[in-house]
């Protein structure tokens, strides 16, 4: 049977965002900044960059200073690949001692100046972002345990902060839960998990039924999710990860002010109720009991004294707890999932 991917990084990180322009695709930087704060000792900015991720600017001779172990390239661009002028200065740090961490669809044993710089330094080269061999084909078969899935209305709008944040909910609440990592970012901060979107399209779903397999019946996975089923370009590793997920609860994540997809903009974002409707459609195939439990919702956008008119009114449009997890928390959206699947 194939085994998770696992990571083991040294600490204290940088965080290399260069001069990435839009947050939205910094989400790795981001995300590992808000969960692990205790681990970053700086970020890596170039001149201009209009992202500040509130940790402490240093450049790589700073950061071997400091104590730094481990360079993160904390991007996830559209393409999965990073500007040829960034190059210098992860050979740079390569050389200078510093673990090189990529969660791109790149590997970095293809750009053989870094090969050589970590060589030179014993410093190591790690790709987040390498799947399993021989992942099976999803077999559909119902496992013991329960499991639910985030979903998006669109892509980097929340769905692995929402999983972490309702892990936490449901850890503090004394349920028994364990998070589930399907993406680079998730897989950095929990140790292990399963890349979704770098497997042969023919095994994500059994890639999906091995980062969630059986267990008790009161244990939820969490799992995080990737992509969105409305996406024109990542619809389908949505698809297989519902599929092999057999989630029997989902949580929809939702950005308050985003109207069309990212980087798609000719795209008109769905309606909560119909994303929730085609996510039941499409998740009943393999869990017939599938249902939505809650809406997480971006609202940083959101004028302060708007927010809680607007949760407030969809929560009150589709009957379910509505939250901003990074400032509500999820413990309306574990208290929703008590009442539904009580313990026995």
């Amino acid at each position: 049977m194939p085994k998770l991917t696992h990571v083991q990084l040294k600490v204290p990180y940088l965080i290399l965002i260069g001069d990435m322009g839009d947050a939205t695709y910094a989400k790795t930087g981001f995300g590992i900044v808000q969960w692990r704060p205790d681990l970053v000792a700086g970020q890596l900015r170039f001149p201009g960059s209009e992202i500040d991720m509130g940790v402490p600017d240093m450049t790589v001779q700073e950061a071997v200073e400091a104590g730094v172990k481990s360079l993160i390239i904390g991007v996830a661009p559209i393409g999965g690949v990073v500007p040829d002028s960034w190059w210098t200065i992860i050979e740079d740090a390569a050389r200078a001692g510093l673990d090189i961490v990529c969660g791109l669809h790149f590997k970095l044993a293809e750009f053989p100046a870094v090969v050589a710089a970590a060589k030179s330094s014993g410093a190591r080269l790690i790709d987040v972002r390498n799947p399993p061999v021989n992942l099976p084909v999803g077999t559909g078969i119902k496992r013991s345990g329960k499991r639910v899935l985030m979903v998006g209305t669109d892509c980097a709008i929340g769905k692995k902060y929402s999983a972490l944040a309702l892990n936490e909910a449901m850890r503090n609440t004394g349920m028994s839960s364990t998070f589930r990592a399907t993406g680079q970012t998730g897989i950095m901060l929990a140790g292990e998990g399963i890349p979704i979107d770098a497997v042969v399209a023919d095994f994500i779903s059994g890639a999906a039924e091995l980062i969630s397999p059986d267990n008790d019946d009161d244990h939820w996975d969490v799992i995080e999710g990737q992509g969105s089923l409305f996406h024109p370009g990542y619809s389908g590793v949505s698809l297989g990860l519902l599929h092999g997920s057999q989630p029997d609860a989902f949580v929809l994540c939702h950005d308050a002010t985003r109207t069309a997809i990212s980087g798609w903009e000719h795209y008109p974002l769905p309606s909560v109720q119909e994303c929730i409707d085609q996510h039941v459609l499409a998740g009943s195939r393999t869990n017939p009991d599938i249902r939505c439990v809650g809406i997480s919702v971006n609202t940083s956008q959101l004028p302060a004294d708007e927010r809680s008119d607007y949760l407030a009114g969809l929560s009150e449009e589709t009957g379910l707890p509505c939250v901003d997890p990074l400032i509500d928390g999820c413990g309306a959206i574990v208290e929703h999932i008590k009442q539904l699947y009580p313990k026995r």
